[in-house]
């Protein structure tokens, strides 16, 4: 009788948030929620004690969560960056499908696009801050650091994607989140509402194009660029053997 095929092991699941840990995050965020409309409405006046007293928390246990008033508004401003790795990461990758440009830019309009109320609010208060950060360097440091982390977190997923190797991963990485900042603050220094026409999420392809475009081994179809661990090589076989749009 022929053995059979060694059976491929299952991708192990990513363990589920403890209920602490799910807690945690939860008062941060709503503490971030509360930071934010304190700086659109007030500015670099706000003090700790006043972000903790509308959040209806201790100073003690803001000084848990938030080493400074000003990283107290980090998780709001990631969330909207986060949900976007989240669903590059869930993208399918192999020749079947999409190009790597293609869902960039697909779940880039989704993560910018409100897809609530509060959603929306929180791109006004995002706004908000935004207008606030050039007086203030530490908030400006604060967004600025959230976006290097995304970076970070964007470089193991673009690897999986492109399949191309570590310079024009970074690359992308770096490309593809610049340009989602980009969209937000050009957005944030205008007075268009956060959906429709005059959205953020009409200005990022806009941005993710003009960033990328030197980038060819996005142009392949998911996890076929087939990069190589030296780097360059990598990303001119991504140019050369992928699929390319209206080829």
């Amino acid at each position: 009788m022929p053995t059979p095929p060694p059976r491929s092991a299952p991708l192990p699941r990513p363990s589920r948030p403890s209920l602490t840990e799910r807690r945690k995050t939860e008062t941060q965020l709503e503490i971030a929620r509360t930071a934010a409309a304190l700086f659109a409405e007030r500015g670099t006046a706000v003090t700790a004690d006043d972000i903790a007293r509308a959040s209806g928390v201790a100073l003690r246990t803001f000084y848990r969560y938030f080493r400074s008033k000003e990283d107290a508004v980090a998780p709001l401003l990631a969330d909207g960056v986060r949900q976007w790795i989240d669903e590059l990461a869930a993208a399918p990758a192999g020749r079947d499908a999409p190009p790597v440009r293609e869902t960039l830019e697909r779940t880039a309009r989704q993560a910018l696009t409100p897809a609530d109320e509060p959603a929306a609010e929180a791109l006004r208060w995002t706004r908000g801050l935004l207008r606030v950060m050039p007086d203030d360097p530490a908030l400006r440091a604060a967004w600025h650091r959230v976006h290097h982390d995304s970076e970070e977190a964007l470089m193991p997923v673009l690897a999986r994607l492109t399949g191309a190797g570590p310079l024009e991963t970074r690359l992308a990485a770096a490309a593809a989140n610049t340009a989602m900042r980009i969209a937000v603050e050009e957005w944030a220094a205008g007075d268009g509402a956060p959906e429709g026409a005059q959205g953020p999420a009409e200005l990022v392809p806009r941005c993710m194009r003009a960033l990328t475009a030197g980038l060819p081994q996005l142009d392949g179809t998911n996890g076929a660029a087939g990069g190589t661990a030296g780097g360059t090589a990598g990303g001119e076989n991504a140019g050369r053997g992928g699929t390319h749009p209206g080829r």
